[in-house]
């Protein structure tokens, strides 16, 4: 069941509505924002704002049982900060992957996106008999292995080079994290983290 919100320390993570389509346009058309979401992926960013609409319609009716998109709302402010979701969940394997973005520059590295990540943990492990979650990131995204790590994610893998910016080459990181692994320590740890 797709509760309407969940509230952590610093943000909250509440469905996503059409009016947050202007939110998504302004980070997919922020070359910072795309550098550091997507390694500068093409697919991301720049975006026309009739690519974002068409986008939203499809993310307005995701089935929340497969995935769905969060926004992320800083908690002291109620400003739109960033976006969460999940996709490609499975549950015959039960696994599913995760993705955070603060999109409000003012918030990055504060751990506004490290307390996102870990509601949407709770909720995907909480709600559904999944195993197994799953995000990843490019190796010069060092704030983000940092987090995730910190959260209980584990490095499982790279694609050596995998990832072309700026003329340098880097690799795509995966992480993982088990069922037992989050309910054995890292909820508990994750207090001192954020």
């Amino acid at each position: 069941m797709l509760e309407d919100k969940f509230e952590g320390k610093l943000v909250r993570l509440r469905a996503l509505r059409s009016e947050d389509a202007e939110h998504h346009l302004r980070w997919r058309n922020d070359p910072e924002v795309v550098r550091w979401a997507t390694a500068g992926d093409p697919c991301f960013g720049p975006v026309t704002a009739e690519a974002v609409a068409l986008g939203f319609d499809t993310m307005l009716r995701l089935i929340p049982r497969e995935s769905a998109v969060f926004t992320v709302e800083d908690l002291a402010g109620g400003n739109v900060i960033g976006m969460a979701d999940y996709r490609d969940l499975d549950p015959y394997s039960g696994v599913a992957t995760l993705g955070v973005t603060i999109g409000e520059r003012e918030f990055w590295g504060c751990g506004h996106g490290s307390d996102a990540l870990r509601l949407l943990v709770d909720h995907l492990f909480g709600a559904y008999s999944l195993n197994r979650l799953e995000l990843d990131t490019w190796s010069g995204n060092e704030r983000a292995v940092r987090a995730f790590t910190r959260l209980g994610f584990r490095e499982e893998g790279r694609r050596r080079s995998a990832v072309l910016l700026d003329g340098k080459r880097y690799d795509s990181v995966l992480f993982g994290m088990l069922r037992e692994e989050w309910a054995d320590g890292a909820r508990q740890d994750v207090g001192a983290a954020v």
